[in-house]
């Protein structure tokens, strides 16, 4: 099976300067700036369909840019890259979530993809005026989501009573492009959100853990789908840091490190702000038990940062990092995200020779192998 190769699309403020390799910043680097860089975006954009990405997420959070709007604009100076649009449910009705995927879905010409996201934190969620606490979040997502399915893949009107959502005689006349669906990509570290993903998404996302950690996780997350008569995929994000030489990238990595601890280090004064989330919490133990796992999966900026997303890296040449990438593949992990820490320079470096050799790989890998034959795939 062909490997999927997502980045991530950081939307660039106006601060200033139009230095290429600043765009999108990143833990190390200060975002100035208040009106939104279109011509950043624009190039951003194409810079990852350029260097050979399938896909490019797109966050969200209370002080995020409108996800929505940047795929649209993105998709207009595109033609190939998907967009994996990060929604967070609860905060539109999903009747009107529905029409809106939909419509997008056909002016991408079916390029577009949904990250589910609950929230991970209280304090982002009452930004907006969300005051449901955790578990209740995930049961209004459970609602959001079924009726979100419906209106897509139903040609009658659809009757809905719940807890969160009550419709009458809800439709949707205009369907996304792709069948059956639009794309659902999940993920989370608590036992709720992977009931949730194993009910209603496609893809369960991982962030960077160490191989045998993530190999028991796909198991347990593979059983609960199964339990709801599903079959997921699996994602895994990570932080690449290139060298020409191993000692190179090292180099670079510790640089990376200390500009990170230098900007973050205002905050710490404060005292320290700890993720809510459960995946968060893992990352942390799992950079408090070691630095370096599996030889290159490096753990420091997680450490940093107090793991706020994908905060472990790779470090290494091209070459090494393709293949500690392909022992998740080898996991039964068809889809990586990769992004840098400077995001628009590391979008053109990764395209330059991570991928095509990632590419290579696989393609040489599953014929060695016949299809449906991976090693550690597990059902």
């Amino acid at each position: 099976m062909p490997i999927e190769i997502c980045g991530m699309l950081i939307p660039s403020m106006h601060s200033g300067s139009t230095t290429p390799a600043r765009l999108g910043g990143s833990e190390g680097q200060a975002r100035p700036g208040r009106s939104i860089d279109v011509d950043a975006i624009d190039r951003f954009a194409r810079a990852h369909e350029e260097s050979g990405f399938d896909t490019a997420l797109i966050g969200s959070s209370s002080a995020a840019p409108d996800g929505w709007l940047i795929a649209q604009r993105s998709a207009a100076v595109t033609e190939r890259l998907r967009f994996l649009v990060s929604h967070r449910t609860g905060f539109v009705s999903p009747t009107v979530a529905a029409r809106l995927a939909a419509t997008l879905d056909g002016f991408c010409g079916g390029r577009l993809t949904i990250h589910v996201l609950v929230g991970g934190s209280d304090e982002d969620q009452r930004r907006d005026g969300d005051w449901i606490d955790h578990d209740r979040r995930y049961a209004r997502a459970d609602e959001y989501l079924r009726i979100l399915r419906e209106l897509w893949t139903r040609d009658e009107p659809l009757d809905f009573e719940g807890e969160f959502y009550r419709v009458a005689g809800a439709y949707s006349p205009i369907k996304p492009l792709q069948r059956p669906h639009v794309p659902l990509y999940g993920g989370g570290g608590s036992e709720l959100s992977v009931e949730l993903a194993a009910r209603h998404c496609d893809l369960f996302m991982f962030w960077g853990e160490p191989l045998a950690e993530l190999r028991e996780r796909r198991r347990q997350v593979g059983k609960v789908a199964e339990r709801h008569g599903r079959e997921l995929r699996y994602s895994v994000s990570l932080r690449p840091i290139l060298g020409a030489t191993e000692a190179q990238a090292w180099e670079r990595a510790h640089a990376i490190l200390a500009s990170v601890e230098k900007e973050h280090a205002p905050r710490r004064g404060r005292g320290p702000v700890m993720p809510q989330s459960e995946g968060s919490a893992r990352l942390r133990k799992i950079a408090e038990e070691g630095e370096i796992y599996d030889q290159r999966l490096w753990t420091a900026i997680a450490r940093a940062t107090s793991a706020p997303g994908n905060s472990t890296a790779l470090v290494g040449t091209a070459e090494q990092v393709a293949e500690s990438i392909l022992a998740y593949y080898d996991l039964g992990i068809d889809t990586v995200l990769i992004r840098g820490f400077d995001a628009y320079a590391d979008t053109l470096e990764y395209g330059r020779e991570l991928i095509p050799l990632l590419r290579r790989q696989v393609e040489r890998r599953d014929r060695r192998r016949g299809a449906g034959s991976r090693s550690g795939t597990l059902a």
